[in-house]
């Protein structure tokens, strides 16, 4: 309020203090357009009748206020004002409906893209996502977590396109993975499972065409609570990566199988096993993360970047490379990107963060 009642201050004071051949009396309409762009529809009729009050404090101080020039600055006044108004509420209504749509995306994303708890069994769990839709909060980019008798299970995916039809087939596959993570089926039966739904789903939707165009690519993995060593199956999705203390490895895999629902007839998923050690963090990540662009066009280089908070605790990893992706790509991401990051803790640092009993 202070910005308009300040113009109108101005301009009153400055058009008395000038020689009368000059006119700044019409500049007092530019305090209710002001107000209309800032405030709200009541603020901004309040700054109409000052800015009219102005406008008859210099018709009479000046004694002008029955001329046809002042008059005509009046309805100047009056006129933009009312206009002003009308667009301050519209305004706020906008505002209003966006807030509702972002309440609502919140709790779609409560729904569907659960938020991972910090702890899951031993290990240290953080995760990041941000939607290539600015005004959404989920997208097509999916994680998710599930306990079993022997360990952790985890899969990181992501639905091509985006937008609301993304959404829903995340929340296909997230379903199926949390109804069926916790049987006693080795990991390549999980992902055969999880490929025949996604791809039954598709078939389902009447659009055969569109189906063969959709899939998801995900990398499921399996990390015992016993064993220093993790089980990967990966369908068409960018490796992850293992930071060691400062050397940085890409756990790639033999045979990569292809993204779900492809209906490719596998016969057989792929498991690989690598190494992951008592301190080891183990990062993944959706493809909108490594095909970010900067304003030269290169894209962000994830395990260049990574390197340089190895050692930090998941949570701090995820907070560094969010801030450094979004100032890289320049406030903008062209495509939905999640990052997860799991650390197993060695038993020293497990224990020191252990309050006392």
């Amino acid at each position: 309020m202070a910005v308009p009642f300040a113009l109108i201050v101005a301009i009153t004071v400055v058009n008395l203090a000038t020689p009368s051949h000059l006119h700044l009396g019409p500049l007092l309409v530019a305090a209710p357009a002001l107000a209309a762009v800032i405030l709200g529809h009541r603020l901004t009729t309040l700054t109409g009748v000052l800015a009219m009050v102005g406008q008859v404090a210099i018709g009479v101080i000046l004694r002008d206020l029955s001329t046809m020039d002042r008059i005509a600055q009046m309805a100047s006044v009056v006129l933009v004002s009312v206009f002003a108004v009308l667009l301050a509420d519209l305004r706020e209504r906008q505002i209003r409906e966006l807030t509702q749509v972002r309440q609502a995306s919140e709790i779609a994303q409560s729904l569907v893209l659960r938020p991972l708890p910090p702890r899951i069994g031993p290990l240290r769990v953080a995760a990041v996502y941000l939607a290539a839709e600015t005004e959404m909060q989920i997208g097509g980019d999916l994680y998710a977590a599930a306990r079993t008798t022997s360990g952790t299970r985890l899969i990181v995916g992501d639905v091509r396109g985006c937008g609301l039809t993304a959404v829903g087939d995340a929340a296909l596959l997230l379903g199926a993975f949390r109804a069926a993570a916790h049987r006693h089926v080795s990991l390549a039966e999980l992902t055969a499972y999880l490929d025949a739904g996604v791809a039954w789903n598709l078939a389902e939707s009447g659009e055969h065409e569109q189906a063969q165009e959709c899939f998801i690519t995900a990398v499921l993995i399996d990390i015992p609570d016993h064993t220093p060593t993790v089980q990967m199956v990966h369908c068409g999705h960018p490796p992850p990566l293992l930071l060691r203390r400062k050397q940085i490895i890409t756990l790639r895999a033999r045979q990569p199988g292809p993204p779900l629902g492809l209906q490719l007839g596998v016969p057989c998923h792929q498991v690989d096993t690598f190494d992951f050690k008592a301190g080891d963090v183990l990062l993944l990540y959706t493809d909108g993360v490594i095909e970010a662009r900067n304003s030269q066009g290169d894209f962000y280089p994830l395990a260049e970047r990574a390197a340089a908070w190895a050692g930090k605790r998941p949570q701090v990893l995820l907070e560094r490379l969010r801030t450094d992706l979004l100032a890289y790509a320049g406030g903008y991401l062209g495509d939905d990107a999640a990052m997860i990051a799991i650390e197993r803790p060695s038993p020293v640092s497990d224990h020191q963060t252990t309050p006392a009993a």
